[in-house]
C-alpha cells in the first residue's frame, strides 16, 4: 500500500504545504462548479473563479504555461458567463440551454485554431517545446477554450469539448506529476458525461413542450 501511495504521490514531497493545501480547494471548487454547470445553476460562474483563480498562481509557479492560460481565460469567461446566464433579454429570465448555430461551430473552430496558434507562440517565446507532453498542453487548451465559450452561450456542445479535453488531460498531469489534479479531472470527466445528459433530457423536454 505504502508504494502505491508513493507511487501515487510522491511528486509532492518537494511542495510547500500552501501549495498543496491550495491545489485541494482548487480541486473541490472545480468540482462544485461543475456540479453547478450540470444542475445548470449560475453558481458555476463564482465557484469556477475561484478556483481557476488558485490555479493561475500554481501553474504560472509551476510553469505550466498552457494551463495557465485556459485558467486565465475561464476566469475572464466566468464573469461573461455570469452575465450572459444572468441578463434579462425578450421577456426570458436567463439565457436558455440551446444547440450551437452553424456560426457558433465556425466561431468555436475560430477560437480553436488561434488559441492553439497562440499557445504556440507563447512556448516557442519561452523555448518550452521541449517535451511531447508541451503539444498535448496547446491541444486541451484550444479544446478547453472552445468548451468554456460555448457554456457561457450555454449551448450544449460545450459538454462534448470538457469530455474530450478532459480525457486527455486525466493521463496528461498524472505525467507531469500532478497526482491529485489527475483525480480531478477524471471525476470531471465522470461529471461533464452527466452533465451533457442532463443537458439534453432539459433541452429535449423543452423543445417538446415548444
Amino acid at each position: 500500500m505504502s508504494q502505491i501511495f508513493d507511487f501515487l504521490f510522491s511528486q509532492y514531497a518537494g511542495y510547500h504545504t500552501l501549495d498543496i493545501v491550495l491545489e485541494l480547494v482548487a480541486a473541490l471548487f472545480t468540482v462544485a462548479s461543475v456540479v453547478y454547470a450540470k444542475k445548470n445553476n449560475v453558481l458555476v460562474f463564482p465557484t469556477g473563479m475561484i478556483c481557476t483563480a488558485i490555479f493561475v498562481y500554481l501553474l504560472l509557479k509551476w510553469g505550466l504555461l498552457g494551463d495557465m492560460l485556459i485558467n486565465g481565460y475561464y476566469f475572464i469567461m466566468s464573469i461573461y458567463g455570469w452575465y450572459i446566464w444572468t441578463r434579462n433579454g425578450d421577456d426570458l429570465p436567463d439565457t436558455p440551454i440551446s444547440r450551437a448555430s452553424p456560426k457558433e461551430h465556425l466561431i468555436s473552430l475560430g477560437i480553436f485554431i488561434i488559441t492553439v496558434v497562440f499557445v504556440f507562440l507563447v512556448y516557442t517565446f519561452f523555448d518550452k517545446f521541449n517535451h511531447w507532453s508541451s503539444y498535448l498542453d496547446t491541444l486541451t487548451t484550444g479544446i478547453f477554450f472552445v468548451a468554456m465559450w460555448l457554456m457561457a452561450k450555454r449551448k450544449i456542445e460545450n459538454w462534448i469539448y470538457w469530455i474530450i479535453g478532459d480525457i486527455i488531460t486525466v493521463p496528461l498531469y498524472f505525467y507531469k506529476g500532478l497526482t491529485f489534479s489527475s483525480i480531478l479531472y477524471f471525476v470531471l470527466t465522470i461529471i461533464a458525461i452527466y452533465g451533457y445528459l442532463a443537458w439534453k433530457k432539459h433541452l429535449n423536454k423543452t423543445q417538446a413542450v415548444a
